[in-house]
């Protein structure tokens, strides 16, 4: 059975947020969700999970699923806010825990803060399979990009998070912390060894020049023309494009609040005595 799938394009973080479901009055999966967040101000609010709770209510969908393809460098995730208004279970594939553990250093965060995925309602094994009501989906682990990134193969469908992206604009970036090219490079070949009609949804797109933005693509396409990793690209050749390439990329503008959010499954940190939240900038860290 293979599902409808609604995107709904965030154009300040270049995100893609879906809304996975059989059709009208069933069950759905909420993918990659955003939390408006304004850097100059620190304001957060919920324009663009809004946009996605009105198309839920407007098919008459119960959601079942917010899940996250992995902890996200580039936007603030909205699930506790749609669980909230819409229900539904938490989710992340399980090596969140090795990310959970890396930045609880770097950002030198509360001893209270637990790294064993406890902030997720549930942590997806590799190969675990789960239901949206008759539709059926599939856990694929594809670190690279960070060790705790997953993809969700749900029919004909796979939702690939940032392991690759239109095929004009390649691959992720594998600097971050836990980040590895060749494991990347493994993961996307696994990706690609699916049937050559499989459709793949981006988490996010930058288009080039001339380009209205698409987030949907096939395996095939990405074969014969993804501009990194197409037929015929060899892993050494990969990883050193990749390895120079990353090299000239600054950070992504959210990350540090981003992150810090994310691996708390999008809850803020805990509030100090005057009952305001506080987020952490580390000096010359990353």
């Amino acid at each position: 059975m293979n599902p409808i799938v609604k995107g709904f394009f965030d154009h300040d973080t270049w995100t893609v947020t879906y809304v996975v479901y059989e059709k009208p009055g069933s069950p759905c999966a909420i993918i990659d969700s955003v939390l408006d967040y304004d850097p100059k101000s620190g304001r957060t609010s919920t324009a663009a999970a809004d946009e996605v709770i009105a198309f839920v209510h407007a098919n008459n969908l119960q959601v079942a699923w917010i899940l996250e393809t992995h902890a996200h460098a580039d936007h603030l995730t909205a699930a506790p806010y749609l669980k909230e208004k819409l229900g539904g279970r938490t989710a992340i594939g399980a090596n969140i825990r090795i990310v959970q553990e890396v930045f609880k250093g770097i950002f030198n965060l509360e001893s209270s803060f637990a790294t064993d995925g406890s902030q997720f309602d549930h942590l997806f094994a590799e190969g675990e399979t789960f239901q949206i009501g008759q539709l059926a989906g599939e856990v694929m682990y594809l670190p690279g990009h960070t060790p705790a990134c997953a993809g969700y193969r749900i029919g004909n469908a796979v939702f690939v998070g940032d392991t690759i992206a239109m095929p004009d604009v390649g691959t992720a970036r594998c600097d971050f912390p836990g980040g590895d090219a060749s494991i990347l490079y493994q993961s996307i070949k696994k990706l690609l060894s699916l049937p050559p009609d499989t459709r793949l949804f981006m988490c996010h797109d930058y288009p080039p020049a001339g380009r209205d933005v698409c987030f949907e693509t096939t395996v095939a396409a990405e074969r014969e023309k993804n501009i990194h990793v197409h037929d015929g690209v060899d892993e050494a050749t990969y990883v050193d494009m990749r390895t120079t390439r990353d090299q000239g990329l600054a950070m992504p503008v959210l990350i540090l609040p981003a992150v810090q959010v994310n691996i708390r499954a999008g809850h803020l940190p805990p509030p100090e005595q005057n009952g305001v939240s506080y987020l952490k900038i580390p000096l010359n860290a990353l």
